[in-house]
């Protein structure tokens, strides 16, 4: 009896086209789930980037800080729509310096946009939005229905 190596890709993988085709989709899937989007030269157009997002509830206030690192405040726009807020903007590569000056390039370039799902209602027209050191902090005000409301207890 003659044994023989299974191969569950059969000829595709023996040529090595299927596991290019798979790695590339497994690099894109990684890339995308943590944020990091290709880092295209200038002008180069290539994916976006994801910003990383802490939000966190005090009394009075739903508070979110985006990282964004390398961006202007001037290149940063918010806005609320329903019960999502959008934070987009662009990181600009540095231009001064030619493709053929970098050995590495690890962050990535471009616009951005990140959409986040607000877990309670607030109150859309008293939105304070700060931009201190890389970090975007936006304030949002509960709405009053969704505030704690302390209640006194009589006695009888």
């Amino acid at each position: 009896m003659t044994m023989e190596r299974w191969r569950p890709f059969g000829t595709l993988m023996e040529r090595g086209e299927g596991f290019r085709d798979i790695q590339s989709e497994m690099n894109r899937l990684f890339d995308s789930f943590f944020g990091r989007g290709a880092a295209p030269a200038a002008g180069a157009g290539g994916r976006g980037w994801m910003p990383a997002v802490d939000m966190y509830e005090t009394k009075d206030h739903l508070v979110l800080h985006v990282e964004l690192p390398g961006v202007h405040e001037k290149d940063i726009a918010l806005s609320i729509t329903g019960d999502r807020l959008a934070v987009r903007g662009e990181r600009h590569f540095n231009e001064q310096l030619s493709d053929d000056n970098y050995y590495h390039v690890e962050r990535a370039y471009g616009k951005f946009e990140r959409i986040v799902q607000l877990p309670m209602p607030v109150q859309t027209g008293q939105v304070t939005a700060t931009y201190r050191d890389g970090v975007l902090e936006v304030k949002l005000p509960k709405a009053e229905e969704v505030r704690p409301k302390d209640i006194k207890v009589g006695v009888q």
